[in-house]
């Protein structure tokens, strides 16, 4: 039997999640988004990891829902109602675990993202692309308007470019993603694995503590009005420099060495 998402850890402890469902786009469909949030939840707990990528096979990045598996839950005798409310619930619960997963992700995307394929791509830290990549929220083409995937959108891209892709379901190309910062950069396809390897690398090499208080404080201060994020960052920095990676890192810099973080 195949396996819809691939896992695979190298030396530098980095960690691939590779989307393998070609024949449904490498739609999230319930088994995916079981396996992702599960995969997400141990690799949070994990010390031996470090970054994580999330990647895919075939021509297609990710698809969004598995609009089969949608249309035979209409079948059932409430019509779908629970299952499409437990659907796009536990779909955005795996949504969050990327954004609170202590980890930096990276998404790794190579062909079309579309709908919440988007979102998952605008729910991961960094985003690197194949310059052949497209992007699209065509839900409002369909009559189902992208509301989920409008919440990672319009915190990654300005409201004005996120409100052209949700009312107009219109396929962008990876420079335009790029230029509204729904993803970092983008590459030729053949170099694509290597430059997100690369940067999985750098970021890997630097103390995993104060990279998790990094991302944590990052999106929790985003949330919080001015006075507050100071507040709140100016707490998080002082208990951070008391951390012994803090001590380490101030004194290499001043010894002119390279940081020891074990």
């Amino acid at each position: 039997m195949q396996d819809i998402l691939k896992v695979e850890k190298n030396t530098d402890s980095i960690i691939r999640l590779i989307l393998n469902d070609e024949k449904s786009g490498n739609s999230l469909s319930d088994e995916m988004i079981s396996l992702m949030s599960s995969r997400l939840e141990e690799i949070s707990n994990n010390e031996d990891i470090k970054v994580v990528v999330i990647a895919s096979t075939g021509k297609i990045f990710c698809a969004g829902h598995n609009l089969k598996e949608m249309t035979e839950a209409r079948q059932n005798n409430d019509e779908g109602k629970s299952y499409f409310a437990n659907l796009f619930q536990s779909c955005s619960d795996m949504m969050q675990s990327i954004v609170n997963c202590p980890k930096p992700v990276i998404a790794e995307i190579d062909g079309i993202a579309t709908a919440a394929g988007c979102q998952l791509v605008a729910s991961c830290d960094l985003a690197i692309a194949s310059d052949t990549s497209s992007f699209a929220t065509p839900g409002v083409n369909l009559g189902l308007f992208c509301s989920t995937p409008m919440v990672a959108l319009s915190r990654n891209v300005k409201k004005k470019d996120a409100m052209k892709m949700l009312l107009t379901g219109e396929m962008i190309d990876a420079e335009e993603a790029k230029r509204i910062s729904l993803i970092n950069d983008y590459v030729v396809s053949e170099n694509l694995s290597v430059e997100v390897m690369n940067l999985a690398k750098k970021i890997a090499s630097k103390s995993m503590k104060t990279v998790n208080i990094g991302k944590s404080a990052f999106y929790k201060q985003a949330e919080l009005s001015l006075s507050d994020a100071y507040r709140y960052t100016s707490e998080v920095m002082a208990k951070n420099i008391m951390n012994d990676d803090a001590k380490e890192g101030i004194a290499s810099f001043i010894e002119k060495r390279d940081p020891n973080w074990d």
